[in-house]
This record gives C-alpha cells, sequence and structure tokens, in this order.
C-alpha cells in the first residue's frame, strides 16, 4: 500500500511539472472551468439558503389558516365563524386576522397592510405604523418620521412612524406595514365584525389533515390552508425561479462542455511526443494513463474548490449580486437581509459529480489511444 501511495505521489508530482510547461492552456482552461462552477454554484447556494432562510421565518406561522370562499375567490369572513369553529378537537388558539393589500403610486410599491397578532410584536397604537426594513427605505422614512398613505377611497392618512421590524425577517416582511384595528379598518373601510380570515394553532402537528378535514365538514364554504402548503409553495417559487437561471446558463454549460472536450480529447504534438518518450524510456501504458488521469482530476478538482469558494463569498459574503433581483423575485422591493450560510451535502456532492468527474473521465479515452501505440510512430507523428 505504501508503495502504491509513493508511485501516485511521484506521478502527481510529474503532472504538476507536466501542466507548468503549458501554462497557458491550463490557464485558460482552469479560469473558464472556475468561471463555470461559480456560477452554477451560486445559483444553488442562494436558492437552498433562500429556502432555509424562509423556513426559518414560517417556523412561527399558524399552523392553518382559514378562509372563506365566495364563487371561487377569498372573501371576508363573519367574526361568527369562530364560534362556529366552537371548540373543535385538536385545536388550541383561533384568532381572527386583518390584512390587506396597498399599491401605493409614488414608490410603485405593493405593500401589506396588517394588524399584528397579539404577542408577536409589540402593540401598534392608534395612529402610528411599524414598517418592514425594505418598505421604510422604498417611502424613504425612519423612526418617529411621517408617513402619508392615500385609501383607495381617496382619504389621507398620517400615521407616525414608531418601529422598524429587523432586516433578518426581510424575506417575508419587506412589504409590510403594521397598523392599529381601528386604523385598519378606517384606512380600508372595512365593516364591522368581518375579518380577512382565521388563523389556528394545532396541538398536535400530526393531526393537522384532521383538523383541515374537520373544518371542511363543518364549514364547507371555507378553505383551509396548511403551513407546510405555505412552505411547499416557497420553496417551488424558489426551485422555478433557480430552474431559469440555470436554464439561462445552459448556453454556457454546453459551450464549456464542447471546449472541455476538446482540450481534453484533442491532443496537442507536443503531449503525444512527451507520451511517446515516456513509453521509450520504459513507462507501463498503464503509468501513462494514471498520469495523465491525475492532469485531469487536478485541473477539475482545483476549478471546483476555487469556483465553490468563490460563489461561497458571493453569496455569503457579498450578498449574491449577481442574481439576488432574480432569485428573490420582488419587482420594486428588494429585501436586504443576511443569509446564514447553509450547504446541502447531496448538492455539492451532485455539482462536484457533474463538473469534476466528466472532465476527469474524458482524458482516459485519447490517453489510452495514444499509450497503446508503437512509441516511435507517436514521436514522428
Amino acid at each position: 500500500m505504501r508503495t502504491w501511495i509513493e508511485q501516485q505521489k511521484y506521478l502527481i508530482d510529474f503532472t504538476l511539472s507536466s501542466l507548468a510547461r503549458r501554462k497557458s492552456k491550463c490557464l485558460s482552461l482552469l479560469l473558464i472551468y472556475t468561471l463555470i462552477v461559480f456560477l452554477l454554484a451560486s445559483v444553488m447556494l442562494f436558492t437552498h439558503a433562500l429556502r432555509r432562510h424562509a423556513a426559518l421565518a414560517l417556523a412561527h406561522a399558524p399552523d392553518v389558516v382559514v378562509q372563506r370562499m365566495v364563487a371561487g375567490r377569498h372573501d371576508l369572513i363573519a367574526s361568527s365563524y369562530l364560534d362556529r369553529i366552537g371548540d373543535l378537537r385538536g385545536v388550541r388558539k383561533k384568532e381572527a386576522r386583518l390584512w390587506g393589500y396597498y399599491f401605493d403610486p409614488v414608490s410603485r410599491a405593493n405593500s401589506t397592510v396588517m394588524v399584528p397578532s397579539a404577542g408577536t410584536v409589540p402593540e401598534v397604537a392608534h395612529g402610528r405604523v411599524v414598517l418592514g426594513a425594505s418598505m421604510a427605505r422604498s417611502f424613504g422614512t425612519g423612526l418617529r418620521d411621517t408617513l402619508v398613505l392615500q385609501s383607495y377611497a381617496g382619504d389621507v392618512f398620517t400615521f407616525a412612524v414608531a418601529g422598524i421590524l429587523p432586516v433578518e425577517s426581510d424575506l417575508v416582511t419587506a412589504d409590510l406595514i403594521l397598523v392599529s384595528e381601528d386604523d385598519f379598518r378606517s384606512f380600508f373601510n372595512y365593516p364591522p365584525n368581518h375579518y380577512t380570515d382565521i388563523a389556528l394553532t394545532v396541538a398536535n402537528p400530526q393531526e393537522l389533515r384532521n383538523v383541515a378535514a374537520k373544518l371542511a365538514r363543518r364549514l364547507p364554504d371555507t378553505r383551509a390552508i396548511l403551513r407546510d402548503e405555505i412552505l411547499r409553495t416557497y420553496e417551488s417559487i424558489f426551485s422555478w425561479r433557480e430552474g431559469i437561471v440555470l436554464v439561462l446558463l445552459s448556453g454556457a454549460v454546453l459551450a464549456f462542455a464542447i471546449f472541455a472536450m476538446e482540450k481534453a480529447t484533442g491532443l496537442s504534438a507536443e503531449e503525444k511526443r512527451e507520451i511517446g518518450i515516456l513509453k521509450a524510456i520504459g513507462w507501463e501504458t498503464g503509468d501513462v494513463i494514471r498520469m495523465k488521469f491525475w492532469e485531469g482530476a487536478l485541473v477539475s478538482f482545483t476549478a471546483f474548490l476555487l469556483g465553490y469558494t468563490a460563489a461561497y463569498l458571493h453569496v455569503f459574503r457579498f450578498s449574491s449580486g449577481l442574481f439576488a433581483p432574480v432569485l428573490k423575485g420582488w419587482s420594486t422591493l428588494y429585501p436586504r437581509m443576511a443569509l446564514s450560510p447553509a450547504l446541502d451535502a447531496f448538492q455539492v456532492a451532485t455539482l462536484f459529480y457533474f463538473t469534476v468527474f466528466p472532465y476527469a473521465l474524458a482524458t482516459i479515452v485519447p490517453i489510452w489511444r495514444a499509450a497503446v501505440t508503437d512509441p516511435d510512430s507517436v514521436m514522428r507523428g
């Protein structure tokens, strides 16, 4: 075993000296190779971090959201539905919620106006608002500033900015405006004793499906939305956007594949002469193949390390400036949040397999053809 290891060390040492004699070719290949790995890894790292961030942000979301449906559309739900839900077995807590959408013609941004649930954030007093970090940036307002909004009925409302939500939650609170219940009903001209939906907390997470089925029987004109379904929707959106970017990059990947295949399969006259000399001085065919395999493996593995490291810094150090506008999905408000480093071992292994192994293996066939040829004919060309 020790002899085999020493032999591989000598082969790697000879391979490195051989690569050093062809600097321009190796550097050009390494540069393009690294760029392709960087682009693919950046997209994968960023979307995986977004999925993880969304899962953490939705960890405290309601287990079940009940919405009233009229003609297939979401409609207001009366407070009497709380009584109709009653003491449904498995439901630990029920709360009627108020929220709606507002388009600001000045900033051209859509926002979500909401009355905060009890215990989630400090209660918002009458005449005051709490803004998401991106929404505050869009309005150009800060703490103790004044926010002026015009309702859909044409009335003008003036609010004092009482707080700004933390940037860490900007993925789900970027467009959020929190107001009191009285201000919400006045701003949207909401009818009394009516709400947007009802949020339920279920004691046993294993009973979510059963609770949803019971709600469907007890309240046939409603639909129950589970938190897992919301999370799957986020994951589907991020996966869809990731696929779009990867499709756009497929042209570059195909061009690289052609370039790498040409470099791997097209031996130059100098390389053929080198193989002929090695065969003439006593190298076995297996030694030549192993030496060239190490050459391809070293180039591809180095490119993978450089590209993946650059992608990691791009995503988690520089906030993924190249892909953030596409993958986050906001049209006007772009959340600014620091993503926590998150690596998926399966994702890394998949990228490694499809970027390192093809090039390393593609070098074997042309090297084998040159290695089994008579050394004299190889050196003569």
